[in-house]
């Protein structure tokens, strides 16, 4: 029933926001050594990066980004600068872990592979179109409850694998700034998957994905005027996370949220002067909800999928703000890039 994942078919996206991956590096090498490994370089970071010796990393600059995409209205900055990882990868599958994070602890102490356990989400099926009230029923010791009807236990394939965060969690700046010493220390050891049909906020911290079933969806779509690099200045992840929902729940996908946790350090910096951007941005969030609770794709494959999404954003979101009209935009040309340089070999 589970797909066996091969080293060799993994790719490891890292977005460099500072230049000190060194400490990053060291702190994931024990999970990370056996796997290839691409560092992008944010475009707007001047500084040589620090990286660490004897791992398998492929580093793109700026200069390589713009020799590949040439001129390009998609925003590649900040955080968005991964999904430059997303495109040229040619593997199956796609771990991305922010910089701040590093492995975390379960409850027993013990130092937690957030990298192996992506792959068992990636590799044993979701359980999307009826809940089981036990959780996971493929992890060992659990199975399909009493009523869980038998002609739907084999579950469908996990597109997307949504981990979790411990000491700093991601809230929004409004939360930060009402519950400053708010820390997230619960270590709660299960796997969920989100029902078909229902949205979430992903987050872009600690996710992995089937990039040959579901990478196209995975797009840095909506960007702000005076957006920052703090991940409660942005919502590309989660604009994100509303596309490739709708295109797992279109192609019979499953999302998995929950295990595995990372630790999230603090950078010390504070969310107030954030909030009035913010603003903005959440009854922006709250126009676009509505749009994606209801709206329907028909395509077979997720290009197809974005492509179709794009001109129904236009159509209806692109009425309320220019910046969905740009996200329009932006979605119809990174399909155009996927289909061109994203294309695997």
């Amino acid at each position: 029933m589970a797909v066996k994942i091969e080293e060799n078919e993994v790719d490891i996206v890292i977005a460099a926001l500072h230049p000190n991956l060194t400490p990053f590096l060291e702190a994931w090498r024990p999970f990370i050594s056996p796997f290839h490994i691409i560092i992008v370089k944010d475009p707007d970071l001047n500084s040589d990066l620090q990286l660490a010796p004897d791992l398998d990393l492929q580093v793109i600059t700026k200069a390589e980004m713009t020799a590949v995409v040439k001129s390009t209205k998609i925003n590649f900055s900040g955080h968005s600068c991964r999904y430059f990882g997303y495109l040229i990868s040619r593997k199956k599958y796609i771990i991305s872990i922010d910089q701040d994070c590093v492995p975390a602890k379960d409850n027993t102490g013990t130092v937690t592979n957030a990298i192996q356990q992506h792959l068992i989400n990636l590799s044993t099926p979701a359980t999307p179109f009826f809940f089981n009230t036990l959780y996971d029923p493929y992890r060992p010791g659990t199975d399909f409850v009493r009523g869980y009807p038998f002609s739907m236990r084999t579950g469908a394939p996990c597109g997307l694998s949504c981990g979790l965060w411990l000491n700093y969690a991601d809230f929004d700046a409004f939360t930060q700034a009402v519950k400053p010493s708010l820390r997230n220390d619960r270590y709660v050891d299960l796997v969920l998957t989100v029902p078909a049909g229902t949205m979430m906020p992903m987050s872009g911290i600690n996710i992995a994905f089937d990039r040959l079933a579901v990478g196209p969806a995975l797009l840095p779509g909506v960007h702000f005027t005076g957006e920052g690099k703090k991940r409660w200045e942005t919502l590309e992840d989660i604009w994100a996370g509303f596309c490739v929902k709708k295109v797992c729940d279109r192609l019979a996908l499953g999302v998995k949220s929950g295990l595995p946790y990372v630790w999230r350090e603090s950078d010390g910096s504070k969310p107030h002067g954030s909030l009035n951007k913010e603003s903005d941005k959440v009854k922006l969030l709250d126009e676009a909800l509505p749009f994606f609770e209801k709206v329907r794709v028909s395509s077979s494959n997720a290009a197809d999928c974005v492509a179709e999404l794009a001109g129904l954003v236009r159509g209806e979101l692109g009425k309320v703000s220019p910046v969905f009209e740009e996200a329009a935009d932006a979605m119809e040309e990174w399909v155009g890039l996927w289909k061109t340089v994203g294309v695997s070999e």
